[in-house]
């Protein structure tokens, strides 16, 4: 079985891990090097750097139209694998490789097609989620699904944490399914469009809380942004939220923060008090609710 690989960011390592295990990996294909940290040099992404470690070829293409001679330097081969590629694969390329091009998405299709699956899923409130795979199409993750696996969504559990899960929840089921697939033994399901959602990009107007809403609500928004933070504004500048806790009774307006008697942070909403965990002030570190409350007990100011 010889595979073409497209991916990007880490959690699109453990299909491209398992796939060279059990296939012919010919060849990735990924994003091109961009800035990262303080020194803003072009560094790879996570899918370049394990495929040098593998030993395979790498593409690196800056535009659409350039996705056609990355694959032709890569042909033949059987099938093409999608893990958070990045880019909108056109028409002609995905008619390449003879058995099509399968993609691991991040939700139940057809709920929350698109590009932020995990990040509206938490937002939405969904208790549970899982990954489908299914063979790309023209659409925006609109094709035929092979095969799908539904987990449980943790209370508590943040948007980087879900994604680790179900990145390697998806490789197993790759590597389950795509032989079967490639064999003919399995027949992809079309999607019920009636059913369809569709998870737009998350935007930094997203991760701002509302602190006259529901706690329930907040605490999704504090969950979806990770790792980037939540934020809302304190003395005129962003705060970030990075974790939540305990719910106790509202406690003052929204916005009104206080130390509980056993020394937590919480933040009043409409219905009730949110425990702020984990913290970060304006360029400062993250740190935890409690320490940077005790700094500023005599002056609390409410958040907004």
């Amino acid at each position: 079985m010889r595979v073409a690989f497209f991916g990007t960011p880490t959690a699109a390592l453990p299909s491209l891990d398992a796939l060279a295990v059990q296939t012919d990996v010919v060849g990735v294909v990924t994003r091109p090097d961009r800035p990262r940290g303080r020194s803003g040099r072009p560094v790879p992404a996570p899918v370049a750097e394990r495929a040098g470690e593998l030993g395979l070829p790498v593409f690196k293409p800056e535009r659409r139209s350039d996705l056609g001679a990355a694959v032709e330097s890569l042909a033949p081969f059987d099938v093409s694998v999608v893990v958070a590629f990045g880019m909108i694969i056109p028409p002609d390329v995905l008619a390449v490789p003879a058995h099509g091009f399968i993609n691991v998405h991040f939700s139940l299709l057809p709920r929350w097609r698109g590009a932020a699956p995990v990040e509206r899923s938490i937002l939405a409130g969904d208790e549970t989620t899982g990954v489908s795979i299914m063979v790309m199409d023209e659409g925006l993750d609109s094709g035929p699904v092979i095969g799908a696996e539904s987990i449980g969504i943790g209370q508590d559990e943040g948007a980087g944490e879900l994604t680790g899960r179900l990145a390697r929840l998806g490789a197993g089921l790759l590597v389950r399914l795509l032989p079967r697939y490639l064999r003919g033994v399995l027949t992809p399901e079309p999607q019920d469009e009636a059913r369809a959602t569709y998870a737009r990009k998350i935007e930094d107007a997203d991760r701002r809380i509302t602190v006259d809403g529901r706690a329930a609500d907040l605490m999704n928004v504090v969950r979806a942004a990770e790792p980037v933070g939540a934020y809302a504004t304190y003395e005129g500048e962003r705060f970030k939220l990075h974790r939540a806790g305990r719910l106790l009774p509202a406690h003052g307006e929204p916005g009104t923060l206080r130390i509980a008697d056993d020394g937590g942070l919480f933040l009043t909403t409409a219905d009730a008090s949110v425990e702020l965990l984990e913290v970060q002030p304006a360029s400062k570190r993250r740190m935890a609710g409690d320490a940077w409350a005790r700094g500023r007990a005599a002056d609390l100011a409410k958040l907004a």
